[in-house]
């Protein structure tokens, strides 16, 4: 079992940042990737950005490519998403996640083993 709790949603003006953590504990040397997903009101949920812990490697939604930033460190079993220019239509509750088998399409939540309750973001015009 991985436990996900994610932290750092708020309210933030439009083109502002807020930075989102995601601290894994349990099973977490079983993990092979993180992600984070949100949903907006009435709307299903959609992907955010991803990064493999073995290979390093990211991938982003086309819609926030160049405004949003995943990282991890390993050592505090911590995954990061730095939100940068953020609009209203970037508000949502972002979960985070958690793979423990390998795919090449972490970008489908179907992917995904563990999940976080969510944290609240939300961007005034």
């Amino acid at each position: 079992q991985v436990y996900l709790v994610e932290s750092g949603g708020g309210l933030v003006q439009a083109g502002g940042s807020l930075r989102l953590s995601c601290a894994a504990s349990g099973r977490t040397f079983s993990t092979y990737a993180m992600g984070w997903f949100r949903q907006a009101p009435g709307k299903a949920r959609e992907f955010v950005a991803a990064i493999r812990w073995s290979l390093g490697n990211t991938n982003y939604a086309d819609s926030v490519k160049g405004r949003f930033t995943i990282s991890g460190d390993n050592a505090k079993n911590t995954v990061y998403l730095q939100m940068n220019s953020l609009t209203p239509e970037d508000r949502a509750v972002y979960y985070c996640a958690a793979a423990t088998q390998y795919s090449s399409r972490m970008s489908l939540k179907e992917k995904y083993d563990y999940w976080g309750q969510g944290t609240q973001v939300t961007v005034s015009s």
